[in-house]
């Protein structure tokens, strides 16, 4: 193997990121009430872990810290590490897209330009590479949109430019904040199948309020429970994803749907 071979492949497999999250401890600063606790999770290298839980139990809570954008604002303790190293931040600094639920798009800016926005900003300025955005869009079926403004897409148009925004900063971590949520249920189906291809081999970590989509898409599924919240495992299917739904795929989603009902019972209670 050349040498410039050897330092692809290694290239390749440093960004095979793996996070582990024990006794996680999660409080804003100010609150005296933690969000989140004992919280133990492992989220695998390309590989889609999805977490559920009721509203405000601390899933964006986690994922914000996890992408860097509150470390300010709330006190962590726990052991967090990446591939068995502790140097979690800024070890994850330039590693990570996040894609929200909100598209977030530059209404003054082009299709294209937002779609390259990423390059403008933070410490990897760069030239817009344009063939690569044009590449990407026409994978999410937008090639002949490039030159519109977003206020002239639909709702799940403007998605799949942000999913096409998220790809081209071409991170090896991707975490997503309901980003299908406010679209329609086709949309959103066809929306899934998209990510699912075009994140294939990323490390992928999706907060979502629907079992079916969790459950379409995870190879690892957890839902957030209690006051301050914990992380419980619940195994997923070994078939193919996306997944088409069978008897095995619905007796999860009641088990899903048991487990979150629980919740709902004990916050109104």
């Amino acid at each position: 193997m050349s040498n410039a071979s050897q330092t692809r492949l290694k290239l390749k497999e440093s960004l095979a990121i793996n996070i582990s999250i024990k006794n996680g401890y999660l409080r804003y600063n100010d609150n005296i009430e933690p969000v989140l606790s004992k919280l133990n999770m492992a989220i695998l290298a390309r590989q889609w872990t999805c977490i559920l839980g009721r509203s405000g139990c601390g899933k964006t809570s986690l994922l914000r810290y996890l992408a860097g954008l509150s470390d300010q604002q709330v006190v962590w303790s726990g052991e967090l590490s990446i591939n068995a190293s502790h140097l979690v931040q800024p070890a994850l600094t330039n590693q990570i897209a996040y894609m929200a639920q909100q598209d977030l798009l530059l209404p003054w800016l082009s299709v294209l330009d937002n779609v390259t926005l990423s390059s403008k900003f933070g410490t990897e300025k760069s030239t817009p590479d344009t063939d690569k955005a044009l590449d990407l869009l026409a994978k999410v079926g937008l090639a002949d949109n490039a030159n519109r403004f977003p206020q002239q897409l639909s709702g799940g148009m403007r998605q799949r430019v942000a999913l096409a925004r998220t790809l081209m900063q071409d991170k090896p971590v991707v975490l997503m904040d309901e980003p299908f949520s406010a679209l329609d249920a086709v949309t959103r189906y066809r929306l899934q199948d998209l990510a699912c291809e075009l994140l294939k081999n990323k490390t992928v970590v999706l907060i979502t309020h629907e079992p079916q989509e969790a459950i379409r898409l995870a190879d690892h599924i957890y839902i957030m429970q209690g006051k301050p919240a914990r992380a419980a495992y619940l195994q997923v299917p070994t078939s193919a994803k996306p997944r088409l739904f069978d008897a095995e795929c619905a007796q999860l989603q009641q088990q899903i749907m048991t487990c979150l009902a629980q919740e709902y019972g004990a916050e109104h209670a």
